[in-house]
Parts: structure tokens; sequence; C-alpha cells
């Protein structure tokens, strides 16, 4: 079983710290390109499902930089940066960097054959899956819940596929790509077991 080791947090990883710098910079020039009444970037970055028409090849990337409030964004990004500073540090950059673009990348992608989903943003599809490995690796880590309430790593992400599994079928209505947060982990977990079988994989 793998032990966490704390490096401490002075100083971010490189691929965790430029992520979390275009992410905020993408929002940035989302909100005053809209406020301005030039452009809405959700709109042509977001990735659209193929019926809608709006379907473009760059968006099952582009769209993983986009985010629709603040707040969406702050909670995307301080899971990046609490899950990914401990797995870069890990894994090394290379890898780390492939398991979260494959993860968002892949998420998008499985969403578009959710029928009635028109476009979504966000990095949520890789950040589940940033959740999902660190609870691979670390699955007796503790979380704190609401910050006060401890949980083992490897519980909360069962109760949170389970919920997201209730979301998705029971409450599709709300808005949110739940069946996205599921792939990233459907792709994270495939990857993950791949490397356990595949330890000296030469590239990645």
């Amino acid at each position: 079983m793998t032990q966490y080791q704390p490096q401490g947090y002075r100083f971010l990883p490189p691929a965790v710290k430029h992520l979390l710098i275009i992410n905020v910079l993408c929002y940035l020039l989302y909100y005053v390109l809209r406020m301005q009444q030039i452009i809405d970037l959700n709109a042509v970055c977001g990735i659209w499902t193929p019926a809608s028409g709006n379907f473009r090849i760059w968006q099952p990337l582009t769209y993983m930089f986009m985010h629709g409030s603040l707040d969406h964004l702050f909670f995307n990004m301080f899971s990046l940066w609490m899950f990914g500073t401990v797995l870069e540090r890990y894994w090394g950059t290379r890898r780390f960097l492939f398991y979260y673009m494959v993860c968002g990348i892949g998420a998008g992608l499985l969403n578009l054959l959710v029928p009635g989903i028109h476009v979504s943003v966000g990095a949520s599809g890789a950040v589940y899956a940033l959740l999902l490995a660190f609870g691979m690796m670390f699955p007796n880590e503790y979380i704190y819940l609401y910050f006060l309430v401890p949980i083992k790593t490897k519980w909360f992400i069962i109760g949170m596929i389970a919920l997201e599994l209730f979301e998705g079928i029971f409450r599709s209505y709300d808005g949110i790509a739940h069946f996205a947060h599921l792939g990233g982990m459907l792709i994270g977990l495939l990857l993950i077991l791949y490397w356990r079988k595949h330890p000296f994989s030469k590239y990645f």
C-alpha cells in the first residue's frame, strides 16, 4: 500500500501551475469578451453535440479550459491544486499531464453520447479523474468533507460515483454534465489499470 508523504506546497509543480494559469486567463478572457458583447467564447470553445450542428474538432480540447461561472472555476481549480499537486509530484510531470489531458478529452467525448446535452464547459471531467487517481494511489488518506468531517478517500470516491450516477440518471435537467464526470473517472481508471499492468511503460 502506497503511503502519501507530504512534500510541502510552497511551490507548485509546473503542470499544475500552468494549468491553473491557463484556466484563469481563459475565464477572464471569456468574461471580458462577453461583457463587451464581442463573442461568447463558451459557445465557440465549449463542446457541442454533433446533432446541434455546432460541433468543431477543437472543442474536445478547448472545453476543458472554459468555465461558466466564477464558482465553477474556483472549485475545479481548488481540486486541481489539492489533488493535482500531490499526483504530479508522485507521477512526474509528463505522466500527470498525459493523464489529465486524456481524461479530460475522453470525458468530453463520452459526454457526447448522452442525449439531451447540447454544450458543456469545464475541467470537471479531468478533475474527477484526479480525485479517482488520488483515491487509488492513497486510499486510506483522509479528506475533510466541508473542511470538518474526516472520511477516507476510498469511501469518498465510492460515494461520489454513486452520487454522480444518481444525479445523471434522475436529475439530468440540472445542467451539470454528470456523465462527463463519470467518463473522466472511467478513462482514469483504465489508464491506471494499464500502468499497473505495465509499470515500466517507456513513454507514459
